[in-house]
């Protein structure tokens, strides 16, 4: 019983401590970073065309494009019912492999991974780590211009979709 309320109480923490990190947006409007460093851009497409459109921008940068990860399906196919959710996976080599070489751990964070997802009330998202906040959490303090070009890119990619 005493492990299924601390179940709870953590349970209800979590979404305590979601709730405020969604209240304490930096940016307003249809882009927003959460204290924990994570961008959230609203779409204006639907999850299948938000994936598409990205990956056609990534591919028109000429960014290596990894994999895609639907992981509703993989929910499904546990027996698990999950909104439409897609991972991908991309990036630049030369230009992430530099903050490896600063710190080997944060190649936690690369390639770069973006959440396409789909909110309860049927908004879609495109969701990433803020790369300056990757940086703080890696204690990398001699990559800055590497990291500008990183967010500048990510912006990019991300308004294909943004909703306007």
């Amino acid at each position: 019983m005493t492990a299924r309320f601390a179940g709870l109480a953590s349970a209800a923490f979590l979404a305590l401590a979601l709730t405020l990190s969604a209240s304490t947006a930096t940016r307003a409007g249809d882009v927003a970073m959460a204290e924990n460093g994570l961008v959230k851009v609203k779409s204006a497409y639907g999850l299948d065309e938000s994936v598409a459109r990205i990956k056609a921008d990534i591919a028109q940068k000429g960014i290596m494009f990894f994999l895609a990860v639907d992981q509703a399906k993989l929910a499904a196919d546990a027996g698990i019912k999950l909104r439409p959710s897609t991972l991908l996976i991309f990036g630049n080599p030369p230009l992430g492999t530099q903050f490896m070489t600063s710190n080997p751990e944060s190649g936690l964070d690369w390639p770069v991974r973006l959440l396409v997802f789909q909110d309860a009330r049927g908004q879609v998202w495109a969701a990433y780590n803020d790369f300056s906040w990757i940086a703080e959490r890696h204690g990398i303090k001699d990559r800055d211009a590497q990291f500008k070009m990183a967010s500048t890119v990510i912006a990019s990619i991300t308004s294909s979709v943004q909703a306007k």
